[in-house]
């Protein structure tokens, strides 16, 4: 989520259309690679936890507990795809759609 590393296609034009491209962006990650660059990750400490959820963490004991208990890249998961919408109403609505799936210490994708 922080440094998307992956291209998708859907068919194989795709892929010949975009040949130049793609070799520049491989050459470049060579490069990288060669020159030893790292990306700098934000912690799971820095993300902000949208009000709505924090409420509800703040309400729910099991829930705080259950999210504390997930690993630090599903914490960001969550964090971001919560923080991501732009309504509250929205960010209310993806936080009671997770609601169980953290209680039962599953990331956003299991």
């Amino acid at each position: 989520m922080q440094a998307a590393r992956q291209i998708r296609f859907t068919n194989i034009r795709e892929i010949v259309r975009m040949e130049k491209i793609l070799k520049a962006y491989i050459y470049e990650a060579i490069e990288v690679e060669r020159a030893g660059l790292k990306v700098n990750y934000k912690k799971t400490t820095e993300f902000t936890i949208p009000e709505e959820f924090k409420k509800k963490l703040d309400k729910n004991r099991a829930l705080k507990t259950a999210f504390e208990g997930l690993t630090p890249g599903r914490q960001r998961a969550y964090l971001f795809y919560f923080s991501q919408a732009k309504q509250s109403k929205t960010r209310e609505s993806r936080v009671e759609k997770y609601v169980k799936q953290i209680l039962n210490g599953k990331g956003l994708d299991d």
